[in-house]
């Protein structure tokens, strides 16, 4: 059974940075298409930036330039460096997974597991 922990999330000002990770447990994560999404309260959950398994990876308009995605095989852990952090980017932050066999996308409702998420909170 596949395990997900996201870690890292805390309150920083405008203009910061953070690194969250994401911990998968019970497969290799290399046998998954990793993605990252967040939710702001009343708001749907958006898909932030996801990675395939060669290591192309994919943002949103609005993080593009400001976050970066990356894996580390060997520890098990998925990333997401955001830097230029603004108010909007406040939100819970899940990561998430999907077979391998499936390119990376956005679309929350096309990876099968999620973590508990991790809360980013941007004061300015």
């Amino acid at each position: 059974q596949v395990h997900l922990v996201e870690s890292g999330g805390t309150s920083v000002q405008t203009g910061g940075s953070l690194r969250l990770s994401c911990v998968l447990s019970g497969d290799r994560i290399w046998q998954y298409t990793m993605g990252w999404f967040r939710q702001a309260p009343g708001k749907e959950r958006e898909g932030v930036s996801a990675i395939d398994t060669d290591l192309s990876a994919t943002y949103a308009d609005s993080v593009k330039g400001r976050f970066t995605i990356s894996k580390d095989d060997a520890k098990s852990t998925l990333y997401l460096q955001m830097d230029s952090l603004k108010p909007e980017d406040a939100a819970m932050y899940y990561c998430a997974a999907k077979s391998r066999l499936f390119r990376a996308t956005l679309r929350p409702n096309e990876y099968n597991y999620w973590g508990q998420g991790t809360q980013v909170t941007v004061s300015s």
